[in-house]
């Protein structure tokens, strides 16, 4: 999900290069100073945490069945038996608020065939959420949590025609469950897509 929220950022991180382009040029390298605290005091609060499960059913053979002095004394109908098993499978994500509402997106692989979902906003509060829509090619999902009567933060989308290599980019998520964690780089190629053309009518 990190690449995915890196696009949404671009907005606002370029809007604030833009601003920052208006001042006056440092004088000193003392004056020189490069930091992204106000986007991220403004993005951060709109990324959530994902988590999601389900349980796994199937069948397992026991390894004990494999032993030649327990074969002795039970025949081959009895070994050929296969145990019943469940396991549950759980998946973690980030996700990014884009209406006041609850309307996150985040990764499809993260929700997909999962029978239990959670969002955990920036103040550590947790909502159910509901499967809005779902498109695998482009690992794309849309949730919706009910925050009540309440307005939630929200980061926009960007104009990604507007996008160009070399752009700085923040990506801002949790996707391993140890805390919002924000890193930087630089865009380095656009217009490319694990989707095909042949994907897609027109």
């Amino acid at each position: 999900m990190l690449g995915g929220l890196a696009a949404l950022l671009l907005s606002v991180l370029m809007a604030q290069s833009a601003s920052a382009q208006d001042r006056r040029i440092p004088q000193a390298q003392d004056e020189i100073r490069l930091s992204f605290a106000p986007i991220v005091r403004q993005a951060a609060p709109a990324v959530t945490n994902i988590f999601a499960k389900r349980v796994v059913r199937g069948e397992m053979r026991s390894p004990l069945l494999n032993d030649p002095f327990l074969r002795r004394f039970f025949d081959d109908g009895f070994f050929g038996r296969r145990l019943p098993r469940e396991r549950m499978q759980n998946t973690l994500g980030s996700g990014v608020l884009v209406r006041s509402d609850g309307v996150i997106v985040t990764n499809n692989h993260v929700i997909e065939n999962m029978t239990e979902i959670r969002v955990v906003l920036s103040d550590r509060r947790e909502f159910d959420a509901e499967v809005i829509l779902t498109d695998p090619q482009t690992d794309l999902a849309v949730l919706k949590i009910d925050p009540g009567d309440e307005v939630l933060p929200v980061l926009p989308f960007a104009d990604s025609d507007s996008v160009e290599v070399g752009d700085l980019v923040l990506a801002i998520g949790n996707p391993f469950g140890v805390g919002q964690t924000v890193t930087s780089g630089i865009v380095s190629a656009t217009s490319r897509t694990q989707a095909g053309v042949s994907d897609y009518q027109f």
